[in-house]
């Protein structure tokens, strides 16, 4: 099974950039995407149902903003709207199917570079997420967690790990979560596979267009596993050479 996850920034703009024609030159039985910027009304969703995929979508209630969509060659047993809570939902940064024993959440973390706010929301949206995944595994031990999540782990997932020290993304705090996060046991695919590789990014500011010639990233996209289901892990890989996007897609293949 080919699962991808990807942030489109705007769904529209990526399949004018050939999103679909990529998707049809590789076959992939789940796609995780997130800022859809859209709802599922915007778009003929005939050029995803036609290549054989089954759509789940949860926009956010602002229009242009957020939203995270699956689209699945099996139907899901169960799709889960949400994560219960009231802000995050209203975002729309939320999604799960169930398909048998397998869970897939698609996530899109908040970013805090807007400013304070935001990036004190992001730390509490970090802590409501975490009980969240947690209780859920109880009940669903074999997980894939896609998204975005705003968050360069260790040094060697950017560029100038000492020039962004004090940017919102590489904080103390926020690599703190995730080392939390992996020492309860989710298991970050790419980094079992390549576990000292460099230079290996999933997005690039787009305020300088040089910064991903010379690919000056962070590698802030994961597709984690749960202790139980990461023995399934049999490849994984970032995508950088495809560009729809300030993103590139990432990839996990599972037994």
């Amino acid at each position: 099974m080919r699962i991808v996850s990807y942030n489109v920034n705007g769904i529209r703009a990526a399949i004018k950039k050939g999103l679909i024609d990529w998707l049809t030159e590789n076959p992939i039985d789940i796609l995780c995407i997130q800022e859809t910027k859209a709802s599922p009304s915007d778009i003929d969703l005939s050029i995803f149902t036609s290549l054989g995929y089954h759509v789940a979508w949860y926009p956010a209630q602002k229009k242009g903003y957020s939203g995270v969509a699956i689209f699945s060659k099996k139907k899901p047993d169960q799709i889960v709207y949400g994560n219960g809570h009231e802000m995050s939902d209203a975002e729309g940064r939320v999604i799960r199917i169930d398909l048998g024993k397998l869970t897939i959440i698609n996530a899109y973390f908040p970013s805090g570079t807007s400013g304070e706010e935001r990036q004190t929301y992001k730390y509490q949206w970090l802590k409501e997420f975490y009980d969240y995944i947690e209780n859920l595994k109880k009940e669903r031990p074999e997980i894939l967690l896609a998204g975005d999540y705003n968050i360069a782990h260790t040094e060697i997932d950017i560029h100038d790990p000492k020039g962004n020290k004090k940017s919102s993304g590489f904080l103390p705090e926020e690599r703190a979560w995730m080392d939390q996060f992996l020492q309860a046991g989710w298991v970050d695919s790419f980094r079992k596979i390549h576990p000292e590789q460099t230079g290996a990014y999933s997005w690039w500011s787009q305020r300088f267009p040089s910064v991903r010639l010379n690919n000056k990233g962070w590698r802030i996209d994961y597709l984690c596993a749960t202790e139980k289901l990461s023995k399934k892990i049999i490849h994984a890989t970032i995508l950088p050479e495809v560009k729809h996007s300030d993103h590139c897609p990432i990839l996990v293949d599972l037994k």
